[in-house]
């Protein structure tokens, strides 16, 4: 196993991960199932918005927030409901993007679209944004009301920055550009990953456990840093990993058009002729995009080493990630739950789906 730089990770601290992404990802399920409404209409909205929560997923959203709540001396139930909240929103986000990006499969089945049509499926998306925000009313009567409100205002921010960096990677490709930098990468997924994967759960989850006694602020970087490790490893999987365990098209990426690590490094070392084939694939509605010139991108990505060049990148993340864990959860004693989110950093590194 590789080690992430300035730690030493071992397989007892991946079985941590592994045990609390069960244990609380569980315990978000069983707090979520309340917060599905049982009554009409229910053929075309209400028994379709339980169909993502309960398709599974890693659960790591909601964990990470009941873990750093629990680091700073919270009880599980404090956090809980924010933990819903966020997973909630997080699976309103997977329909939209599904659409968005004309994805086809989503934890290992059709998209919501594919199944049941746009119209339905937008409206089964904004039904679900809109019930994570019961969970944090229902905050009132575990936290407060002056924590419950701040709560809420992480949560408008939160929803902010992901609607921004979605509009950041759909106008890319809406203009087509080609000329894009590693810098605007991870400046969109900063803005369209990091904040609902990792900032917003560690940000509230501290706002839980000190009562509002600590600057959140201290995690932006640290969750930054782990979240870009989380989207880097997740695009190397797309074109890597199998399709039974990652859930989605093996490919799909490039397919959709979306400016990762690898494709922007090729559009950048790639010869003339091969440079103005990518962009002119990239041009073309998804539509019109054939598996063998997605095939052919693919293998262009290999020849010129975009892949090792982006796992080089995740690597040297992941290391500037474990130093910034130090200093946000400086003077936070060691539990299993700080333990989690030290071991995640490399997890997000090495995962398989």
């Amino acid at each position: 196993m590789s080690q992430t730089p300035g730690t030493v990770t071992t397989q007892d601290d991946l079985a941590v991960v592994r045990e609390v992404l069960a244990e609380y990802g569980e315990m978000t399920r069983a707090a979520l199932e309340p917060y599905l409404p049982k009554w009409e209409p229910r053929r075309h909205l209400y028994d379709l918005i339980a169909d993502y929560p309960r398709r599974g997923g890693k659960m790591m959203r909601p964990t990470l927030c009941l873990a750093t709540a629990r680091a700073f001396g919270a009880r599980p139930e404090e956090a809980l409901r924010s933990a819903v909240a966020i997973e909630l929103l997080h699976n309103a986000l997977l329909v939209h993007d599904d659409i968005e990006d004309g994805s086809e499969q989503r934890r290992g089945r059709p998209t919501m679209h594919e199944m049941f049509g746009v119209p339905i499926a937008i409206n089964v998306g904004d039904t679900l944004g809109l019930l994570s925000l019961r969970p944090l009313m229902d905050n009132l009567w575990s936290v407060g009301m002056r924590l419950a409100w701040r709560i809420m205002e992480e949560t408008e921010r939160m929803a902010r920055e992901s609607a921004e960096g979605q509009a950041l990677e759909l106008g890319w490709r809406e203009q087509n550009v080609t000329d894009l930098t590693e810098a605007d990468y991870l400046s969109m997924v900063l803005k369209k990953t990091c904040w609902l994967a990792t900032i917003h759960p560690l940000r509230v989850g501290a706002l839980i456990g000190s009562r509002g006694g600590v600057d959140v602020d201290r995690f932006i970087r640290f969750g930054f840093f782990l979240g870009a490790v989380f989207q880097i490893r997740d695009d190397l999987l797309n074109l890597t990993g199998d399709e039974t365990a990652y859930g989605k098209e093996v490919g799909g990426d490039i397919l959709e058009g979306k400016r990762t690590l690898m494709l922007i490094r090729l559009l950048r070392v790639a010869a003339p002729a091969e440079r103005a084939r990518v962009e002119a694939l990239l041009g073309l509605p998804r539509i019109e995009r054939h598996v063998e010139e997605v095939a052919w991108v693919r293998e262009r990505m290999d020849h010129h080493g975009c892949l090792d060049y982006a796992r080089g990148i995740a690597h040297g993340l992941a290391g500037a990630a474990a130093h910034e864990l130090d200093l946000a959860f400086e003077g936070v004693p060691a539990s299993r739950d700080r333990r989690f989110i030290q071991s995640l950093v490399t997890w997000s590194l090495e995962r398989a789906a």
